[in-house]
C-alpha cells in the first residue's frame, strides 16, 4: 500500500485511504498552507465541511494545485440546520459554489438529525443522480440510524464518517458489523484522540517496537483495519509525519493488543445523543 491507494466504493467510485481533515483550518491561509503541505507530502484527499468554514480555500488549493482535479478526492458535509429536501440541494449547491470545482467527490449527512434524517436522504439520492457528485454518505451515524435509513434507501451510502480509534471501536461494533455487511465503506475522524492517548504507556511502547509515533500508530491501526483515515493537522511537519505510515504494518498480534485499549473514549461528540 502506498499514499496514492485508493480503495473501492460500492459504487466503484476510488476513494483514498489516507486524507487531510481540515476542521479549525481557518479560511485563508492556514487552510491554503496545510493543503498544499499535504499535496506535496502526496496527499490526495480532503476533508472538508459546510460548518468548517474553509470550503473556498479548499476550492482554491484544488484549483491552483497543478494537480489534475481526477486525482484529487473532495469531500464536504451538509450541516444541521440544512437538513429537509429542499434545504439540502441548496446546501449542496451552495457547497459546490463555495468551493468552485465541478463536482464534489463525497457528500455527507454530517450528523443524524433526528424526524427529518429520511427526507435529506431522499434529497441526497437526488444530488447523486444530478453529475455533480460521485457518492453520497453519513458521518456519524450509528447502527440504529444506518438500519432505520438502510430500511428505505435507494441508494445504500458509500461511505460513513465516525469517531474511530483503538479507544473506542470495539464498543461500536454493533455500527462496524452494519457497515461491513452491507458494504459501507468505515472513515474515522479524530483517529488520534486529539493526542489525549498519545502518553498511553501500551500505545508508546508499541510505537517504540515500530520506530513510530503514537500518531503514526493509530494511523496505520485504522488501515490495518481496511478504515479510511483523515486525520487533521494544520502543522506541516505532522502532515508529513502522518503520511509516514505505509512502509510498515502492525501484526495481527499487535492488532489485538490495540483493541484491547478499548475504553469508549470519545473525544468529540457522541452520536448516540441522536436517537
Amino acid at each position: 500500500m502506498q499514499i496514492s491507494t485508493t480503495t473501492t466504493l460500492n459504487n466503484n467510485v476510488q476513494m483514498p485511504w489516507l486524507g487531510l481533515g481540515v476542521y479549525k483550518s481557518a479560511e485563508g491561509d492556514e487552510a491554503l498552507q496545510a493543503i498544499d503541505a499535504a499535496f506535496k507530502a502526496g496527499y490526495r484527499h480532503i476533508d472538508t465541511a459546510k460548518i468548517y468554514n474553509n470550503e473556498k480555500s479548499v476550492g482554491e488549493a484544488v484549483r491552483t494545485s497543478n494537480i489534475p482535479r481526477a486525482d484529487i478526492f473532495v469531500t464536504t458535509k451538509l450541516w444541521n440546520t440544512d437538513h429537509g429536501y429542499d434545504n439540502t440541494l441548496r446546501a449542496f449547491d451552495d457547497s459546490l459554489k463555495r468551493l468552485d470545482i465541478d463536482y464534489i467527490d463525497l457528500y455527507l449527512v454530517h450528523f443524524p438529525v433526528r424526524d427529518i434524517r429520511q427526507e435529506t436522504w431522499k434529497a441526497m439520492e437526488r444530488i447523486a443522480e444530478g453529475g455533480h457528485c460521485k457518492a453520497i454518505g453519513v458521518s456519524n451515524y450509528l447502527h440504529n440510524h444506518l438500519e432505520e435509513l438502510l430500511g428505505s434507501c435507494n441508494i445504500v451510502p458509500a461511505v460513513n464518517q465516525l469517531e474511530l480509534s483503538p479507544y473506542c471501536f470495539r464498543d461500536r461494533q454493533a455500527t462496524v458489523d452494519v457497515c461491513r455487511k452491507n458494504n459501507i465503506r468505515l472513515e474515522a475522524y479524530s483517529p488520534l484522540t486529539r493526542t489525549v492517548k498519545f502518553d498511553d504507556p501500551a500505545l508508546v511502547s508499541i510505537a517504540n517496537k515500530y520506530g513510530k509515533t503514537p500518531a503514526q500508530i493509530l494511523i496505520r491501526w485504522a488501515l490495518e483495519e481496511e478504515i479510511v483515515v483523515i486525520p487533521k493537522s494544520s502543522n506541516p511537519t505532522r502532515i508529513q509525519q502522518n503520511a509516514d505510515v505505509f512502509d510498515f504494518s502492525i501484526t495481527k498480534e499487535d492488532m489485538e493488543k490495540l483493541n484491547g485499549l478499548n475504553e469508549n473514549l470519545l473525544v468529540c461528540w457522541d452520536p448516540a445523543k441522536e436517537p
